[in-house]
Order: C-alpha cells, then sequence, then structure tokens
C-alpha cells in the first residue's frame, strides 16, 4: 500500500495520524526506545504542520519556539509549511522549522 503524503492528507487522516503516532511514541517512550521516541515526536510535529495555514506567519514576526521556553525564532520568510529564519538566542546559521513548532503569542 503506497503511504499518503501529510501534504495530500485531509484534517481528519492527519488527526489520525498524528494519534497513531502519539500512541507509538508514548509505547517506545515506555520501552526505553529513545531515537524510536524521538523520530516517531518528530514525524507527529511535522503532521501537526499540515492542519496549520502558513499565512499565519509572516516574515519578520518573532516566535517561541514550542518547547524550548525562552528560545525565539525570528522568520525570514515561508516556504510551504516551513518557516525559515534564526534562532534569535543562537550563533547558528539559518535554519527551517515546521510551523507547528512556533508558538502564538
Amino acid at each position: 500500500m503506497q503511504e499518503k503524503r501529510y501534504s495530500e492528507m485531509t484534517s481528519y487522516e492527519l488527526q489520525q495520524e498524528i494519534a497513531q503516532l502519539n500512541e507509538k511514541a508514548r509505547k517506545a517512550e515506555q520501552m526505553g526506545m529513545v531515537n524510536e521516541y524521538a523520530v516517531l515526536e518528530r514525524k507527529a510535529v511535522m503532521a501537526k504542520a499540515y492542519l496549520l495555514n502558513p499565512d499565519d506567519y509572516k516574515a519578520g514576526e518573532i516566535y517561541e519556539i514550542e518547547g524550548a521556553p525562552g528560545a525565539y525564532f525570528k522568520i525570514d520568510y515561508m516556504n510551504g509549511v516551513f518557516a525559515w529564519g534564526f534562532r534569535l538566542s543562537g550563533s547558528e546559521g539559518e535554519e527551517a522549522l515546521p510551523i507547528s513548532m512556533l508558538k502564538k503569542n
């Protein structure tokens, strides 16, 4: 069976996928499978990004990064469900974050 891309799924399918990923991640965490847990968590974050409207995120605006209290991200430009820009706290280069990782204030 060919798996659908998140961009091809309906919001209902995405919600089902997120629920399944969260359940698998919970089980992986209980079994001490740290790497598997991290991969499943990242997939859930990606799926959540497709439930959001990229037009709600604007270049030049600053957002707090979900799961990283006190860390902020300034958007330079949008590309689909990814915000490209820089973390305000670090000296790292440009990076892309799924919009589901950005908290609106």
